[in-house]
């Protein structure tokens, strides 16, 4: 998607569209169109598996089938779900449901058709789920009309022909994995096409569901930090998690030289990466993090990152990741050098041009800590 940028770095009506969040963040074109990038060559490949429903239950149970917590809750009345099981009775033909498998791993992450999975997986036990509007409710079918033989009829009323005739009924599913294991460059827009529910998954949202684990929990608690919400000028979390996404763009970053275009992908990476890292390198990441925050807040003052346009993520990754290798040594006019370094125009530029562009990202790391702390 091409976007013009103006001399402020507005987007014109681009911003507000690609990236829903509840931070102030500055409109960068750079940013924007490295948000939405998607790779040329899709490294994937699917093939089908035609399971019964008893046998998707029992991976159910086994903990083979994932929820990704990005995904909306279970909203379908029990209406819906009736009309689905009909189908089933009936033979009727259902739709297939979508899943991602990590190489490596019986485990398998719903894309897309969870409704239609628990729907299932709640009839065959007789009581709908906790996460349902209707916690514990005996599922009896409904609102197929007063002509349906199934009508009010739960599992247990089938009998031991129908409820055997339809555990052995067939959900197709359509498994997706990358081509190269643990590459998700290709995997995420599959997950942002097909599970978009109408409001499209911000990257970090679907990097969270995917790359769920220690580090995961790691990044959200920091999230709560008191000096990182002053450094964002918000109080309360980021429903979109755009402010987890820019703590792992600091972890990341600290490590530049391994940067690669587009930032959406090394982000990526580093979360897989970094899934199960040990407890006590997360303690020790953890508290540079904290340091680094209590310092900026103490020299730079609160939101020191945002400018008339709003919190500008360039400078923020720049200015951040240079404390954070100078903890103990932050020079008494350091106030004084910050001003110089924003006021300088080649900063200026990398901070809200070619943000994204592993030469601009190198140069801006590289003058913020020469000028800060050189």
């Amino acid at each position: 998607m091409a976007v013009r940028e103006s001399e402020d770095a507005r987007v014109d009506g681009a911003w507000d569209a690609g990236l829903d969040t509840d931070l102030e963040l500055e409109p960068i074109a750079a940013e924007l169109e490295d948000y939405a990038s998607a790779p040329a060559d899709y490294q994937v490949t699917y093939y089908a598996s035609h399971f019964t429903l008893g046998t998707w239950h029992e991976m159910w149970r086994e903990g083979e089938i994932i929820i990704p917590k990005f995904q909306r809750g279970f909203v379908w009345k029990p209406a819906q779900c009736s009309r689905l099981m009909e189908s089933f009775l009936m033979g009727l033909p259902v739709p297939p449901v979508y899943l991602y498998a990590e190489h490596g791993s019986l485990a398998r992450l719903v894309i897309d058709g969870q409704q239609r999975l628990k729907s299932v997986f709640y009839f065959l036990e007789g009581r709908f789920g906790a996460d349902t509007p209707f916690p514990g409710k005996e599922f009896r079918l409904t609102g197929l009309g007063a002509g349906s033989r199934f009508q009010g009829k739960s599992f247990a009323d089938l009998g031991p022909l129908s409820q055997e005739r339809i555990k052995n009924e067939i959900l197709r599913g359509l498994v997706v994995q990358s081509v190269i294991p643990d590459d998700y460059a290709s995997v995420y827009p599959i997950f942002e096409r097909l599970n978009s529910g109408g409001t499209a998954l911000s990257a970090q949202e679907l990097r969270n569901g995917i790359h769920s684990g220690r580090f995961v929990e790691f990044l959200r608690e920091l999230n709560r930090n008191p000096q990182w919400r002053q450094i964002l000028g918000k109080a309360a979390p980021d429903r979109r998690e755009r402010d987890v996404e820019l703590l792992t763009r600091f972890f990341a970053l600290r490590d530049a030289g391994e940067y690669r275009k587009p930032m959406k992908d090394f982000l990526s990476r580093f979360m897989q990466e970094n899934r199960d890292a040990p407890e006590g390198v997360l303690a020790k990441n953890g508290q540079v993090f904290r340091d680094t925050c209590g310092q900026v807040v103490a020299a730079l003052g609160e939101q020191p990152f945002h400018g008339k346009s709003g919190l500008n993520v360039a400078a923020l990754d720049a200015v951040m990741v240079a404390f954070s290798d100078n903890l103990d040594r932050v020079p008494a006019d350091i106030k004084a050098r910050y001003q110089e370094l924003r006021g300088d125009a080649e900063f200026a530029a990398d901070t809200r041009q070619g943000t994204t562009e592993a030469a601009v990202v190198q140069r801006r790391l590289a003058q913020a800590k020469t000028v800060l702390f050189g």
